[in-house]
């Protein structure tokens, strides 16, 4: 029975997609569904769903990045390959459009693809025309007899032009150029050169196109552990030569399984500084391959497998110093990617020292991996290493409101209780006092007076008076801070 695919436009079920029998029955696009039922009782019907006809379309974009990782969408209904330097790879045009067409076919696709030297020159062939492969040069030519819905514009303004006569492309091309861009827009111009090929619209990737890519191509599916891990380490051997004749290394490696069956599966590892070393980039991975919570499925094989740079910097070969330093600290970025493989990049992170004096601002938490400059801070100078702290290590978010007992509103604590517990003071330093930060406009912060306290048990405690009494309140509130350890 006739198949079709209906949608809601004004009000009314409309035909928006339809299958062969449908179409040999005599239904066609843009038909009412109450026509279409007064022809064929027995249609069936299908609501349109255009988040699942994205999903399917993104899905087959991914497994088209076989080819070119070059991929742009056309709307729902279409994608548009940049293979320029990519054909040679499958022994040309015409046996790489011939692999997509058998290779979808397989999936239950059925598609309309054609090649030609413009992004729109090629889309118009595929939905319009019978010639798949354009020689350069001749998309004027195979383009003249298409009808102007090709040139992808506008309903009314094909409406325009069929009444002034124009029904193809051809038509639209004999015409004085100047009318048409004084009467219809000079847009209807740029669409004809554009599938004309004489002029080259550009190309919104989907994804960003690595800088570097290294793939394998396999005559048999693998899927065997052993063969995987010996083809990545083999792919960061070959993309290691690349980077080093740039002087680059990575800072992100992407890697992307094709299964034969479609299904496509991508692993990303970012690193701490540049790296380009085939073993660390393989120790990366598998760390990743033994953490991941939906395990790595070959299915019935994996017929490619890519390792793309994503990121990249500037590496520089290293000359070694006399203090030991280097090694230091590349272990050291080599245990952050590890454990950031291991357990994610928003799990790892690093303090770096910010330029203020109010004490929960001092750090900022950043992920380990980035910033290169908090791996050469001289924390010497931060903390001098022969003084005790003044500061507890970390701090209570927010500060706690404790209960006070003060000889004078100025002086130190006698007791406090905090969390319902009484602490009986026998030491107090202090005060230490932090003032607003007023060039940064803040109004409503007060004076802050810290005092270093220890109770009779041996515990200390960090603890401050927000407000000065009897100029900025006649109450000031006491808060816990830290604890020392």
């Amino acid at each position: 029975m006739p198949l079709v695919v209906v949608g809601k436009i004004k009000g009314t079920n409309v035909i928006e997609a339809l299958d062969a029998v449908a179409n040999r029955a005599g239904l066609s696009l843009g038909m009412t569904l109450a026509t279409a039922r007064a022809l064929h009782p027995t249609l069936l019907v299908a609501e349109s769903d255009t988040e699942a006809d994205r999903a399917m379309l993104e899905h087959i974009a991914d497994w088209c990045e076989r080819y070119t990782p070059c991929i742009g969408l056309l709307q729902n209904n279409g994608l548009v390959l940049d293979i320029t330097g990519a054909s040679h790879l499958v022994g040309g045009e015409v046996a790489l459009l011939a692999d997509i067409k058998t290779r979808l076919a397989a999936q239950g696709f059925t598609t309309c693809a054609a090649i030609a030297g413009t992004a729109e020159a090629a889309r118009a062939i595929a939905s319009f025309g019978d010639s798949r492969i354009i020689e350069p040069g001749m998309e004027p030519q195979r383009v003249a007899q298409l009808p102007l819905a090709a040139l992808s514009i506008s309903e009314n303004l094909i409406l325009s032009l069929s009444r002034l006569g124009m029904k193809r492309i051809e038509d639209v091309a004999r015409q004085p150029r100047a009318p048409l861009a004084a009467r219809f827009g000079r847009d209807l111009l740029i669409q004809l050169d554009r599938v004309q090929g004489h002029i080259i619209g550009p190309i919104s990737p989907r994804r960003p196109v690595p800088t570097y890519i290294a793939e394998r191509n396999f005559a048999e599916p693998i899927g065997h552990d052993d063969d995987i891990h010996r083809s990545i380490l083999t792919l960061a051997a070959d993309l290691a030569r690349l980077l080093e004749k740039h002087g680059e290394g990575g800072r992100c490696y992407e890697l992307t399984f094709f299964r034969t069956d479609g299904a496509v599966r991508r692993l990303t590892v970012e690193t701490a500084r540049p790296l380009r070393d085939p073993k660390g980039v393989m120790r990366l991975f598998q760390e990743k391959l033994d953490t991941l919570s939906d395990p790595l499925d070959p299915g019935f094989g994996f017929d490619v497998i890519r390792l793309s740079a994503t990121k990249t910097e500037r590496q520089d070969i290293a000359e070694p110093g006399f203090d030991g330093r280097d090694g230091i600290e590349e272990e050291l970025s080599a245990l952050i990617d590890r454990l950031c493989a291991r357990f994610g990049a928003n799990r790892v992170m690093r303090l770096m020292p910010r330029n203020t004096h109010i004490p929960e601002r001092a750090m900022q938490r950043i992920p380990a991996q980035h910033g290169n400059a908090a791996l050469t801070i001289d924390w010497d100078e931060v903390l001098a290493p022969e003084e005790p702290p003044t500061r507890p290590i970390r701090l209570i978010e927010p500060p706690e409101p404790i209960d006070v007992i003060a000889e004078i509103p100025d002086s130190a604590p006698i007791r406090f209780r905090w969390r319902r517990v009484f602490h009986a003071v026998v030491k107090a330093e202090g005060p230490e006092r932090i003032a607003p930060e007023w060039w940064r406009g803040e109004q409503d912060m007060m004076t802050r007076d810290y005092f270093r306290l220890e109770d009779e048990e041996g515990r200390r405690f960090w603890v401050y008076r927000e407000g000065l009494f009897g100029r900025e309140t006649t109450m000031p509130k006491w808060f816990m801070h830290g604890l020392f350890g």
